[in-house]
């Protein structure tokens, strides 16, 4: 049963063989707006569905859809009602769908075989093996495309909430590159590790990034400002594969899990990182004054020599009084390997396990999705650390009550009809966006019949969906909290009492 589980703020995941050949995919969402907010997504051979865990002994299913088209992977967005799917049958396709409303929003079709999506509130990336697309969330346009990387056949990618994108860039080493994927600028480039990159994650902020390599031993924070190493840990002396690498939603702890039985949490230097990122800032102030010293007029020999010293620059004094701070030995404990915080020694070894550290219900728990089929709850002392208690085991492998079930192929199935019974044409809404060599072609789906109450009010028609109906499915997609009922679909009515 290979089970993917996403992090909490960003991405978990998972691959491996479970129970009774039952393949699930889970990953766990955290709202950056609501941390006490969490939903799982599990996905398996038999279907998708959606978890919303509210506290630690209460796991509630709020959707479910059958797996007829070989999903292998899926991506919610936070605990927003936008997902999107890649399946076997079409792996260079994209499908996005608000699954509260049950309907389709658009497909992206790409050159070749999707390996990684990601996405925040702004923005959705596409990794393939060769390049990464960049879109706008909210109208799916492309606003740039990197090509001609280095190969990446695992899809190794991470995005900030602040659209921050990291990826590897050379085969043969750890050598990494991130990118504004808001501003859509080249950033800096960090030699991380000197064997290949496995894992990289952000924290919350955007100011640290983390990473490992294929041997797994080390794991390294960086400053994203300057790529300066933060610091560095010492996971083990034998070479493993990071299953997980996630930073707590506080940003203050790391947890990187692996194929063995003991599962990491570091804690992160808060004075270290203090430290860097006022380097970074000294760094920043003395080229703006170099740069100022270049375009003022060069001095006469008069004011040459009637000036004994010459005063040292603001950009100059900070750098100095920041080198000062640094003594031999406060280097040597920035970048000394520390051991772990706290540890978690699980029941099996050879498994792949996900992890998130995050709060539900105001209290600080290690949530850790194994690929047998588990979700299992740690409590963690963020004050003293150590073993961490076990304290909820939930079951993903059986559906539970009560649940929404949605066949997101109707559509699909109702336009195969509809196109079968005429003559072939090209779709009513195609665009086709090319960016270098690479070309991506957006498809708007024929729309599901809204028979909500405020659509029949508007007397709406079920036409081919427009560019701006596109962009109101998603907007609403990504911004409509998780509800099984929405006042906008169902308006309150004022019923006047009868005397």
């Amino acid at each position: 049963m290979p089970i993917a589980v996403n992090r909490l703020t960003g991405v978990i995941r998972a691959h491996g063989e479970v129970l009774k050949q039952k393949s699930i995919s889970t990953k766990l969402k955290n709202n950056e707006s609501d941390l006490n907010q969490t939903s799982l997504s599990v996905l398996s051979s038999t279907g998708l569905r959606l978890y919303s865990i509210s506290g630690q002994d209460k796991v509630e299913e709020i959707f479910a859809k059958d797996n007829t088209e070989q999903i292998r992977i899926t991506e919610r967005l936070f605990n927003s009602s936008l997902v999107v799917l890649v399946t076997a049958q079409k792996p260079n396709c994209l499908k996005m769908l608000h699954f509260k409303k049950k309907q389709d929003i658009c497909n992206c079709f790409y050159p070749s075989d999707i390996l990684c999506v990601r996405m925040n509130r702004q923005r959705l990336i596409v990794c393939l093996a060769e390049s990464i697309h960049i879109h706008d969330i909210r109208d799916m346009k492309i606003l740039h495309s990197i090509d001609n990387i280095a190969p990446n056949e695992q899809g190794l990618c991470a995005l900030s909430l602040n659209s921050l994108l990291a990826f590897p860039i050379c085969q043969t080493s750890g050598e990494l590159r991130i990118f504004n994927a808001s501003k859509l600028r080249t950033g800096i480039t960090i030699k991380a590790h000197a064997t290949p990159l496995s894992a990289l994650t952000f924290s919350t902020s955007g100011t640290l990034l983390a990473t490992a390599s294929e041997r797994g031993t080390v794991i390294r924070v960086f400053c994203v400002k300057n790529g300066q190493r933060v610091q560095e840990f010492r996971r083990g002396v034998s070479c493993v594969r990071i299953a997980s690498l996630v930073f707590a939603t506080s940003g203050d702890f790391l947890c990187a899990s692996s194929n063995t039985e003991t599962v990491h949490i570091f804690k992160i230097d808060a004075q270290a990182v203090e430290t860097v990122e006022l380097k970074a800032i000294a760094e920043v102030a003395a080229k703006s004054d170099e740069a100022s010293k270049e375009a003022a007029p060069a001095p006469s020999a008069e004011e040459a020599n009637s000036t004994a010293a010459p005063a040292a620059s603001w950009g100059g004094m900070f750098s100095k009084a920041v080198s000062s701070l640094l003594l031999p030995s406060q280097v040597t404990d920035v970048l000394a390997q520390d051991r772990s915080f706290a540890t978690v020694q699980l029941a099996q070894a050879g498994l792949k396990h996900i992890c998130a550290l995050t709060r539900v219900q105001k209290e600080l728990r290690l949530l850790i999705a194994c690929e047998d089929g588990f979700l299992y709850v740690h409590d963690f002392n963020a004050e003293r650390g150590g073993s961490c208690k076990l304290l909820a085991v939930h079951d993903l492998r059986g559906a539970l009550e009560d649940v929404i079930e949605l066949q997101l192929s109707e559509s699909v199935l109702r336009s195969q009809i509809k196109t079968s019974s005429t003559i072939p044409a090209q779709p009513s809404s195609l665009n086709m966006l090319k960016s270098c060599a690479a070309s991506v072609l957006i498809e708007n789906p024929d729309p599901m019949p809204d028979n909500s109450y405020a659509s029949i009010l508007r007397g709406e028609q079920a036409d081919a969906m427009s560019d701006s109906a596109k962009f109101r499915k998603l907007c609403d997609a990504i911004d409509t909290p998780t509800k099984l009922y929405d006042e906008r679909q169902f308006p309150p009515v004022a019923i006047a009492a009868k005397d």
